[in-house]
């Protein structure tokens, strides 16, 4: 298994702003944002020291479901490759990617192509997808997500290993004879399996490297970690997982403005002791979320993140 941070350590990390713009999580100012928003986010979060930037998954988005998911999704190798080279340390995390929709030779050389040019800074977090209309589109069995889902890991940890010429035979996919260079940088591609469905939970522990739940409260987290050690113990998988979560929003400081009854806020020492606990409860690593109004505050509250927040989170 590949391990990305090291252990016993509480990571932070965050889902990029603009480049998904669901109504459940995008600010207003979002809507007229670019390229160059989405730099500036960038090489704050690289400078304030997050562990790692994400970026979404969706081809198309039907009108039935315009409303709330909006169809702002930026592709996210574009996204991710044209953010590792204007930053340095940063890892770069597909969460999640729904890689059942392409043939694993495309997604292994997409991705293997960003690893290689990025230095070794790919996670590949993957997940079985939702959107019914978008199988249909692209000719793949929606009813059949989830195995080809665990078909399509196997398929990619071969596609993305060390050799010029991968091997795979299974179900659906099979391939030998065909090489493909440059192969990533990463000895090991870490691959986070996105859900917390019992399904999604089976094929983390299973199938992954990291767990990425699906917006869990911090109570239901405990019961979740214990079926994925327990379900890794029966497979007989020795090698840790990377436990993650997603936080609430965050505000650092007193806003003066109504964020909402659902976001944290207040000084660093109390956001600290209040993140703390998800390093009590099983987790490696958070994704945080900040509330802002425009992207200069977003940038002044991930640099306060990196700055008061951070130092104190392993305390």
């Amino acid at each position: 298994m590949a391990r990305v941070f090291p252990e016993g350590r509480l990571v932070y990390g965050m889902q990029l702003p603009v480049q998904s713009q669901s109504t459940i999580y995008a600010e207003p100012w979002e809507a007229s944002a670019g390229a160059a928003d989405l730099a500036e986010v960038a090489r704050a979060a690289d400078r304030a020291g997050f562990g790692y930037l994400a970026s979404c998954d969706h081809v198309a988005i039907p009108r039935r479901l315009a409303g709330p998911m909006s169809t702002v999704w930026y592709d996210p190798v574009a996204t991710l490759s044209f953010l590792a080279a204007i930053t340095e340390r940063v890892r770069l995390l597909s969460h999640v990617a729904v890689v059942g929709l392409r043939h694993p030779l495309i997604s292994a050389k997409q991705y293997a192509t960003l690893d290689h040019l990025s230095g070794g800074r790919l996670i590949l977090g993957v997940g079985a997808g939702h959107v019914q209309e978008e199988f249909e589109v692209l000719g793949v069995d929606f009813a059949r997500r989830g195995p080809l889902l665990d078909e399509t890991i196997d398929a990619l940890r071969a596609a993305l290993g060390p050799e010029e010429y991968p091997e795979f035979e299974g179900e659906t996919f099979a391939f030998k004879d065909l090489g493909q260079l440059p192969r990533p940088a990463q000895e090991r591609i870490p691959v986070w399996v996105g859900g917390s469905s019992p399904a999604a939970v089976r094929r983390a522990a299973v199938r992954g490297d990291g767990w990425l739940p699906q917006g869990d409260p911090r109570d239901r987290l405990p019961a979740q970690v214990a079926r994925i050690r327990e379900l890794r113990a029966a497979a007989g998988v020795g090698a840790p997982i990377e436990m993650g979560a997603i936080t609430e929003a965050l505000y650092i400081g007193e806003p003066g403005w109504d964020t909402g009854r659902r976001t944290l806020t207040g000084k660093a020492e109390v956001l600290a002791e209040s993140l703390r606990e998800y390093k009590a409860l099983g987790m490696d690593q958070i994704q945080v979320r900040f509330r802002s109004r425009d992207r200069a505050e977003l940038v002044d509250q991930i640099s306060a993140f990196g700055a008061e927040v951070a130092p104190l989170l392993n305390d």
